[in-house]
């Protein structure tokens, strides 16, 4: 038998009441959208080293595999994961967003509505 894989693109709408700077975890994706003043991003929870799904700790990303650590931007705090989180394609508007979780875009790009 085989087994449909959910899309590679999917659609989240952000809470009004996120903070600022606060990941929200789509149910069910291994991603984690970041409202900034600078726009929105998302990031892959695919951890770089061995690809555990990093969970939220602190000011960032912990993998409970091999205790990497991850910054909110992806960048790598901790070792031995060899490079940082991937940055995603997002698009949309008005708190209402597509993520492609098959296209990374290059680190430090935000999405403005």
């Amino acid at each position: 038998a085989v087994m449909s894989s959910p899309t590679k693109k999917f659609k989240v709408k952000l809470p009004e009441s996120l903070p600022l700077e606060t990941p929200f975890l789509p149910p069910g994706r291994s991603v984690a959208l970041y409202r900034t003043g600078e726009g929105v991003y998302a990031l892959s929870l695919v951890c770089t080293h061995l690809g555990c799904i990093v969970k939220p700790s602190g000011k960032g990303f912990e993998c409970p595999c091999h205790g990497s650590f991850f910054g909110e931007d992806g960048s790598v705090k901790k070792g031995p994961a060899p490079k940082p989180l991937a940055w995603l394609k997002v698009t949309g508007s008005a708190g209402s967003y597509v993520v492609d979780e098959g296209s990374a875009v290059p680190m430090g790009t935000y999405w403005r509505a």
